[in-house]
């Protein structure tokens, strides 16, 4: 069944005439008769009586509604996708993990604002593996994320590096561990450490560096916020290891004190994924490309050139 033949049907049944029809399609007779032929092939009934004037036989009648909610159906999806490549979404969904919602989103967002007004920006803080199943699952266009090729290697998704970090250590003011201008790893493994939700990516890193140093990761406790981690690891023992751009507000309270680690130096890749097919799409392809000159900030002169001059759009 093709639309075509459902669109011949109806100018049929409203205007009665096979002839006035086919004026009305811009085609000749013929062709509008073997439309409504094949139609009735397919579904193994009359649809009309062939008389001077086109009348619905009783499986016509039953068609009809059908073939006008049918055609309706199209037309509303025929400009909706027009609309939508034609840079007229209404609304672009972003999962980010928290410490790019702080520094490397708000002037991506103030910009895009500005080229788009018309576009509703949702932005969710979330953890790496939750923000790749919601863009997975179809409820996000982008995901922003540490890059792990377990979760981002597949054919259908694109991954485009931003940017790489140092993580270094967060602690209180008065640790003791502040002695130390870089932090050796098995001093450490001697406190115990506050970590990422399971689901974070900054939890697995941390814990691969811990056993590849030939230490144990003490996870005291577990929390989601950089607020959170502030505020606990101000209180006493606990230390966390943190990527430098979620220890920004940390540097200057004076209760704090942040320290790089020993070699080896641990860091975490910060990269962008939505699936290829989205890209296609002017409102998320130019909010990638926002996101991807803004990532260029965080990275060496040469690395930011290189990255800039490939075309990943």
């Amino acid at each position: 069944m093709r639309i075509e033949q459902l669109e011949a049907f109806l100018l049929v049944s409203e205007t009665g005439s096979f002839q006035q029809a086919a004026k009305k399609c811009g085609v000749t007779q013929s062709t509008v008769s073997r439309q409504i032929q094949a139609l009735e092939t397919e579904l193994d009934a009359p649809l009309l009586h062939r008389s001077a004037q086109a009348k619905l036989t009783v499986a016509g009648e039953a068609l009809l509604p059908k073939a006008r909610r049918m055609c309706q159906d199209w037309r509303q999806a025929t400009r909706d996708i027009a609309d939508l490549m034609a840079g007229k979404q209404p609304e672009l969904c972003i999962a980010a993990i928290q410490s790019t919602c702080s520094h490397l989103l708000p002037p991506v967002l103030q910009q895009f604002c500005q080229s788009h007004p018309h576009v509703q920006l949702r932005v969710t803080a979330l953890g790496s593996d939750r923000s790749l199943k919601v863009l997975r699952d179809g409820l996000v266009d982008v995901a922003i994320v540490m890059d792990n090729e377990r979760l981002t290697t597949s054919p259908d998704m694109s991954v485009q590096p931003l940017y790489e970090e140092p993580v270094e250590v967060l602690m209180a003011a008065d640790h003791p561990l502040t002695q130390f201008d870089q932090v050796p790893w098995a001093a450490l493994a001697e406190y115990p450490q506050v970590v990422f939700k399971d689901g974070y990516g900054m939890q697995r890193l941390v814990q691969a560096q811990f056993e590849r140093s030939g230490g144990e990761l003490h996870a005291a406790l577990e929390l989601n916020t950089l607020d959170a981690f502030r505020g606990v690891v101000r209180q006493g023992q606990l230390t966390a290891l943190l990527p430098q751009s979620a220890l920004t507000e940390g540097q200057p309270d004076p209760t704090l004190a942040i320290r790089p680690t020993e070699a080896p130096t641990l860091s975490r890749r910060v990269v962008l994924v939505t699936t290829r097919d989205r890209l296609v799409i002017p409102i998320i392809r130019d909010f990638c490309q926002l996101v991807m000159e803004r990532g260029a900030c965080f990275l060496p002169p040469q690395s930011a050139a290189q990255l800039l001059s490939v075309e990943p759009f």
